[in-house]
């Protein structure tokens, strides 16, 4: 049975890319559109002791629906005119019905690292919805510590090896990572770490477009860089939610905002420094377990400073601090701290966020919020190239 489909499979790949030679569109309208199927072989990593039991090796399975770029867009050139698209992936876990079986669909982009006009290698990453078919429940299935919640973020980081096989075909393998987390939306929150290694192929829905091989570079659009030297500061905020109910019976809220100054240093990228203000509804419940008096509602609110890098694509980017908190009475997670953005401008100062805070790599909260940019250039001479 498995060697029928694996059969099938090919012979799907080789149908594709026969319509697709067969079908000339005339140049730059093709849409670039690929297809691609994965098996990833792998194990799901124990970073915490209670997931011991859960240590096996087991199969994965990705579908990808991917476009091309070829430099319509000023940051596709810059960027070494990356893939990008949205991946469905599917897995057993090793069968262990305590956690279940996992889903998972998420937008990926592909970033080509070293490539020539027949392979390359890529970091490829996807950030999306991920669904578990079973969660923890103090109960009925206490010895899933790992997830507490049916739906999670899901997350994928892969580095990969493509190289062409024909005009239309590619084959591509890679190792990465797969991670699922609910942000402790909902706890226990350990999350699912897996790591897998892949192989694949990859087929045009139709004949690429003409416009691919050649080097284009248009003319600049709102949200790209034009070479003026400037600061922006930047004010945000960001709601999130935690159902400690299983440790405290409770539901609580977290409301944070945040102020950052940056530098555009290039391109692709922003530097500077930021400030944050966060108050953890769930900050009161853990004192008071520790015996700690909360004399007024401001000792609860913590107070952090933090470098910060921004990766700039167009109007979209993701922004990356690391501090240190300096006040606040509930530092039980540690004094060090990393929160990671992905903004989107929906208008040319005016974005929306999405913030995952963490310490150590450990899920504090994952909040929804705006923000607002204020620039001020001072040097206009233009960047030409």
């Amino acid at each position: 049975m498995p060697n029928k489909k694996i059969i099938s499979t090919i012979l799907f790949f080789v149908l594709l890319n026969c319509i697709a030679i067969s079908q000339p569109k005339k140049p730059g309208t093709a849409h670039n559109l690929t297809a691609e199927v994965k098996v990833q072989y792998g194990m799901l990593m124990s970073h915490h002791l209670e997931l011991d039991i859960f240590r096996a090796h087991f199969t994965a399975f990705e579908v990808n629906l991917q476009k091309a770029t070829y430099g319509k867009h000023r940051w596709e050139t810059e960027y070494g005119y990356p893939l990008f698209g949205i991946s469905l992936w599917y897995s057993s876990l090793g069968g262990f019905p305590e956690i279940g079986s996992a889903f998972a669909v998420y937008p990926t982009i592909n970033f080509p690292i070293v490539q020539n006009n027949n392979q390359s290698v890529n970091f490829k990453i996807g950030l999306g919805l991920g669904y578990l078919t079973n969660h923890f429940d103090r109960i009925t299935n206490y010895k899933n510590f790992a997830i507490g919640s049916h739906l999670n973020i899901a997350a994928s980081l892969f580095f990969e090896y493509r190289v062409k096989l024909s005009k239309t075909l590619t084959f591509t393998t890679g190792i990465g990572l797969t991670h699922f987390s609910n942000g402790s939306m909902k706890t226990p929150n350990y999350g699912l770490n897996i790591i897998t290694t892949s192989v694949g192929i990859s087929s045009y829905l139709s004949n690429p477009n003409s416009l691919q091989s050649k080097k284009v570079l248009p003319e600049l659009y709102p949200f790209e860089f034009d070479g003026r030297k400037y600061l922006s500061i930047e004010f945000a905020t960001a709601l999130a939610y935690k159902d400690m109910n299983e440790q405290f019976g409770k539901k609580f809220y977290v409301f944070a905002g945040f102020a950052n100054i940056m530098a555009r240093i290039s391109y692709k990228s922003k530097v500077g420094i930021g400030i944050d203000f966060t108050n953890d509804g769930s900050d009161k419940q853990i004192l008071e377990t520790k015996y700690i008096e909360v004399k007024n509602n401001s000792q609860l609110t913590k107070t952090g400073i933090s470098l910060a890098y921004e990766l700039v694509m167009d109007r979209m980017s993701v922004l990356i601090n690391a501090g240190m908190y300096i006040n606040g009475l509930d530092r039980s997670e540690g004094e060090l701290y990393q929160r990671f953005a992905l903004k989107y401008f929906i208008v040319e100062k005016l974005f929306a966020n999405i913030v995952l805070s963490a310490h150590l790599g450990k899920a504090e909260y994952i909040g929804f919020g705006l923000g607002y940019q204020i620039n001020f250039i001072y040097k206009r001479k233009i960047k030409h190239n």
